[in-house]
């Protein structure tokens, strides 16, 4: 295959909280409003923002991370939707020098010109300064431009422009408004589907950029071509069943992209609303939030003897932190699904952070977690994957069922991914 070229543009900022997300959605949402297609991408293993960037784009959001997806997953995503997008937008993670790898490092590796968002409240001329530092930190970097957030006036943003060197451009500003910001909650921003006027704020948002200045297309970069790989059938006449809804929603495109691709065919369901299973050889239960619908889980007495006659049957179930709390006796005292011993709890403080490697008798998978959850059992654990702040992650084995707080990443290993599927045939 041969390198393919796309405009393309990495969104970053100084630190958390400037408006990260907003902004990408909006700027992705202008250039769609110009007939483009627009493929957005999020950095590091967020499940949150790219529903967001979903929602501004049409298109499902996928993510780059070197530990969880590996160096050669971000390759081939990117060289893909260079040759089916028109142009890619990058939203980065934490400031733009933050973390392991950083967004500097995804733009420095990939070659991505960088957009800078920054909170400009209570700030004039430094701007300037404050964006021509941070892109020169690392000479390697490529400073496309930058757009100011929470800005006071026209007269305000007419003093941030001026600050800024010839060689950043300018991306326009968005007005100090609270109708522009995004709600929060402990795991980060609200799902798309919870903020009733989220298309109005991307499209109000949209609006302004464009308003406020011509917005100009990013440069054009050179993706190489990945290596070739053939994946293998292993999931070819199986079905695997998928929960999705409000409680159950911390899902990578990748991994669904990658079950379908090994053959698998994919329904879904809701353990909060549905009365049955769907009839299939494996079940998953991924990650979300359990916690804010414990009545609907402990009333749904129909969706707990389906699951308790899957494992009976020793269909093999995958269950990922959310998933696993419901899958236990109970979560903060009220009872849920019951099928792991143990009873699960939400703490105030973060209990888990980072991406990682984990070990399992099936193979090396990337992962990630971030979760205020905890889960006291009497089950061993099979294998655990350390944090860099020294706390492990379990994952242990009942029956049929692998559970974790980790959020496994397919395509890091789609062979010990489909083995988690296929039980005692693996």
């Amino acid at each position: 295959m041969n390198p393919v070229s796309c405009p393309a543009v990495l969104i970053s900022a100084p630190a958390s909280g400037q408006g990260k997300t907003l902004i990408t959605a909006a700027l992705a949402r202008a250039w769609c409003n110009q007939g483009l297609r627009v493929q957005a991408f999020k950095c590091g293993p967020d499940f949150l923002d790219p529903m967001i960037l979903a929602t501004a784009t049409g298109r499902p959001v996928y993510n780059l991370d070197f530990t969880m997806c590996g160096e050669a997953d971000c390759e081939a995503q990117l060289y893909h939707a260079a040759q089916n997008a028109d142009l890619i937008i990058v939203e980065g993670v934490m400031g733009l020098y933050d973390g392991t790898p950083s967004s500097a490092d995804i733009a420095q590796r990939f070659n991505l010109p960088v957009v800078l968002t920054i909170d400009a409240g209570g700030m004039a001329q430094t701007f300037g300064a404050l964006a021509s530092g941070l892109i020169g930190y690392r000479p390697e970097l490529i400073g496309a431009g930058v757009l100011a957030n929470k800005v006071g006036s026209e007269g305000h943003a007419k003093l941030l422009r001026d600050s800024l060197p010839q060689h950043l451009s300018w991306f326009g500003a968005l007005a100090k408004d609270g109708k522009l910001s995004l709600p929060e909650r402990h795991l980060g921003l609200f799902r798309a589907n919870e903020i009733i006027d989220l298309e109005e704020k991307i499209e109000s948002a949209a609006k302004a950029l464009s308003d406020s200045s011509t917005l100009p297309l990013p440069p054009s970069v050179t993706f190489e071509a990945p290596a070739q790989t053939k994946l293998p059938a292993l999931l070819a006449g199986k079905t695997i069943a998928i929960a999705r809804d409000e409680a159950f929603c911390f899902i990578y495109q990748a991994n669904l992209d990658y079950l379908a691709d090994m053959g698998a065919t994919l329904e879904f369901f809701s353990p909060l609303h549905d009365h049955a299973l769907p009839e299939a050889d494996a079940y998953w239960l991924p990650g979300g939030y359990p916690e804010l619908h414990l009545e609907a889980i402990s009333q749904n007495s129909a969706m707990r003897d389906a699951l308790h006659a899957a494992f009976f049957a020793n269909k093999p179930i995958l269950a990922e932190c959310g998933g696993m709390m419901a899958l236990s006796e109970s979560i903060d005292g009220h009872p849920t699904f019951g099928l792991l011993p143990g009873h699960s709890q939400i703490h105030q403080r973060l209990q888990g952070l980072g991406s990682l490697k984990a070990e399992l008798p099936q193979g090396t998978l990337g992962t990630h977690t971030f979760h205020y959850g905890s889960f006291e059992t009497t089950l061993n654990p099979i294998a655990s994957a350390a944090t860099r702040f020294g706390k492990a992650e379990n994952i242990y084995r009942h029956g049929s069922i692998h559970a974790s707080f980790l959020h496994f990443y397919f395509a890091s290993n789609p062979e010990a991914a489909a083995k988690l599927f296929l039980g005692g045939t693996a």
